[in-house]
């Protein structure tokens, strides 16, 4: 039976150690002078060779005292073999690792066999001087003598402890620095643990709980620093948020002022004073220009106050007769015209300096006021009045809003006209009138209905509401019909007739309280111009504003239909035309 010396092993013939050893061969190869691995057979023969020179000559120099001293014989071949094997043995237990599985290399099978008679003849008689030195004079002792006054003791190379021998340094080393190594230890059955977070190994398992303890320490604080930080920007944002909301608020609220006082402005509510202090203020600009003589000024504003006072318009704006010129111009001349209406006498009242850029209502309610006053059918419910002045009209609708006249409307112009530019429009005139029991409606034309943005509809209503006679009528009608008031966004006219043309296109005849009074005086001459008509005339292509409302007077109210129509009021609604 022969017992394998590395492993321990026993098997029954010489070829079964020999294919026993080949496996010990094939595991890793380290170098037996300073641990070298990791390399093949040739590879560590050669680092052996110029490494580790003096201690190869001091091995070969032990062969070659064998070799002279103590010859082998016939008669103990058995003993040879079998201490060939030891020192074989010796040197693969150096050389190998008893752990395959960490070996990174392996002689191959060729390579074994190359080297077999190596192992075989020459350090078979190594070993064997070492077992007879051993038993004659101690000779190990000898050899580490001499390999320690060479090279001096070993030196651990990872603490700097120094043994006396390799072979307790070697053993300090796998028994100390285990884990550096990363091999196990042999024959100890302490267990390892391996950190489930790095890989770390620890040869204690509380040591092991401290070290995980440590990671999750260390990842609960950068968590905590994570939610720290993501708070402090959550609410670095949310302050910046409130800021920017707070910022667009201001602005929005900034810009509606502006808007709110660019309408107040606009529709005379921003408390800048009313007719009687723009008419002076005006004439004191006209006095400091040069435009006006001191003596003029104070004439005008004694004749203002005069007016203010009985509350009846002083006439300085009034242009009277124009429709018995058309009448005459439109009989002779307008070869072009197939037929034209025109409403009753009505006088042409234009915007003075006292309300220039708000009167246009005002004045076209003077216009309408004084054609009624020259119709005996509303002598009735007129009783003699006169055509009021602009501070007097705005003191006659609050009247009518103390009757209880279109409450929404009183609200949005805070009740008070008096003293203020405020405009009014179709709603005012016909409340004014219906408090005066004037019947009139108004009419919506609240979005095109032509081409190109036009209202054709708009001038067929009115063709209707002035054309009461058939084909066979004259070709100048002079009816018995009101103006009409006619408002559309930002300005007001007011419409006193119609003309057909005759390719059969129809064209409304308007009087504009912006048109002064100098231009409307050119229609008084005994032969009109057709281009003094021309401020008159509006095609259909002159009327494209989206929406009209007009006021169209129907006749008069008996005091019961007053009471009906005060009622109606409060929620004003208007005919849509569609």
């Amino acid at each position: 039976m022969l017992s394998c010396d590395i492993c321990g092993e026993t098997v029954t013939s010489e070829p079964d150690m020999k294919a026993h050893l080949i496996v010990h061969m094939e595991n890793e190869i380290v170098c037996p002078f300073c641990k070298l691995s990791g390399v093949n057979y040739d590879e560590m023969c050669f680092h052996i060779e110029t490494a580790h020179f003096e201690q190869n000559t001091l091995e070969r120099n032990f062969e070659r005292i064998n070799t002279v001293q103590f010859g082998t014989s016939d008669n103990k071949k058995d003993n040879t073999l079998q201490c060939g094997m030891e020192v074989n043995s010796s040197i693969l237990s150096g050389c190998a690792s008893n752990h395959p599985k960490n070996s990174s290399q392996c002689l191959t099978k060729d390579n074994t066999l190359k080297h077999e008679a190596f192992y075989s003849e020459n350090l078979t008689e190594s070993r064997k001087f070492l077992k007879s030195r051993e038993k004659q004079a101690g000779l190990t002792e000898v050899k580490g003598s001499i390999y320690e006054t060479t090279y001096g003791p070993p030196e651990c190379p990872f603490c700097g402890k120094i043994e006396e021998h390799s072979e307790d340094m070697e053993t300090h080393v796998k028994t100390t620095h285990a884990n550096l190594l990363d091999i196990p230890l042999e024959d100890c059955d302490q267990p390892l643990y391996d950190c489930p977070m790095c890989g770390l190994i620890c040869t204690n398992y509380h040591i092991l709980q401290e070290h995980v303890d440590l990671h999750l320490e260390e990842n609960s604080f950068c968590q905590g620093m994570d939610r720290v930080q993501c708070s402090g920007d959550l609410q670095l944002a949310h302050q910046l948020q409130q800021e920017e909301d707070r910022k667009r608020r201001s602005e929005e609220s900034r810009q509606e002022i502006e808007e709110f006082q660019k309408l107040q402005r606009q529709y005379g509510l921003d408390n800048s004073g009313g007719y009687k202090q723009q008419q002076l203020r005006n004439m004191e600009i006209e006095v400091n220009r040069g435009r006006m003589p001191p003596s003029e000024f104070h004439r005008r504003k004694a004749d203002m106050m005069e007016s203010l006072a009985i509350g009846i318009d002083d006439g300085k704006t009034k242009t009277s007769g124009i429709i018995e010129a058309l009448h005459k111009y439109y009989q002779n001349a307008a070869t072009d015209v197939r037929q034209v209406w025109l409403s009753s006498v009505v006088d042409h009242f234009h915007s003075s300096l006292g309300d220039k850029g708000w009167g246009c209502g005002y004045r076209n309610f003077q216009m309408l006021l004084s054609s009624l006053l020259q119709n005996d059918a509303y002598d009735d419910c007129l009783q003699g009045m006169s055509v009021p002045c602009i501070p007097k009209i705005q003191s006659m609708i609050e009247d009518a809003w103390k009757e209880g006249f279109d409450p929404q409307g009183a609200s949005q112009l805070n009740n008070r006209l008096q003293g203020t530019k405020a405009w009014i429009g179709a709603c005012e005139v016909y409340i004014l009138l219906t408090s005066l029991r004037v019947k009139c409606h108004i009419v919506d034309f609240h979005k095109s209905t032509g081409p190109l943005g036009t209202h054709p509809r708009l001038f067929e209503w009115i063709l209707n509401y002035y054309s009461s006679e058939g084909e066979g009528s004259p070709k100048v009608v002079c009816t018995s019909k009101p103006p009409i008031y006619l408002q559309h966004q930002g300005h007001s006219r007011t419409v006193i007739g119609i003309e057909e043309k005759k390719n059969r296109t129809l064209c409304l005849l308007i009087f504009d309280p912006g048109c002064p009074s100098r231009e409307m005086q050119k229609l008084l001459k005994q032969d009109i111009e057709a281009s003094s008509l021309k401020q008159l005339r509006k095609s259909m292509g002159n009327l494209k504003h989206k929406q009209y409302q007009i006021v169209a007077v129907e006749g008069a109210l008996s005091p019961e239909e007053k009471v009906a129509r005060r009622q109606d009021s409060q929620v004003f609604t208007a005919e849509k035309i569609p």
